[in-house]
């Protein structure tokens, strides 16, 4: 027997790589909507410093609104469920915020945004790739298609 080439390799491999990143990328979003919930007060700074009128005025409510939506958005891209949808609603929160909020801040705290670009760079790998094989969107396919079978097969 031959041994498997570097392409069977890596394409064994890929699904667990997409998993642990789909993870990581939902973990981040759930832990900064957790810290803007925790102190909204961070989040409204933010969203006013953008210098955009729209959301300077309504800071108070989109601050709200962007972190119960990150909170709901992570959760389901870490399990998998909605995934390309979650990423897609999250998209125009990471646009503002890398490019109107930590692109101006960049100075003073660069980590973060390298952070919000990563995870802009993944909500947009992941609003194309879906979830993945090891998700919760997959569980869900894979139990409609037996029940699916089953039914035929009874009839």
């Amino acid at each position: 027997m031959s041994e498997p080439t570097t392409t069977i390799k890596v394409n064994s491999r890929q699904p667990a790589v997409l998993t642990i990143l789909r993870i990581a990328l939902g973990l981040i979003l759930f832990w900064k909507s957790f810290n803007f919930i925790r102190d909204t007060a961070i989040a409204q700074t933010l969203i006013e410093h953008t210098g955009v009128g729209v959301f300077s005025d309504n800071a108070k409510v989109l601050a709200l609104v962007i972190s119960y939506l990150g909170l709901l958005c992570g959760f389901f891209i870490l399990v998998g469920l909605f995934t390309r949808i979650a990423a897609v609603v999250q998209i125009p929160v990471l646009i503002v915020a890398v490019f109107l909020v930590n692109i101006r801040t960049m100075g003073e705290n660069k980590f973060e945004f390298f952070l919000s670009l990563v995870t802009l760079l993944l909500l947009i790998l992941f609003a194309i790739k879906g979830s993945g094989v090891f998700s919760a969107d997959e569980y869900f396919r894979r139990g409609a298609a037996q029940d699916r079978n089953t039914k035929k097969a009874l009839n």
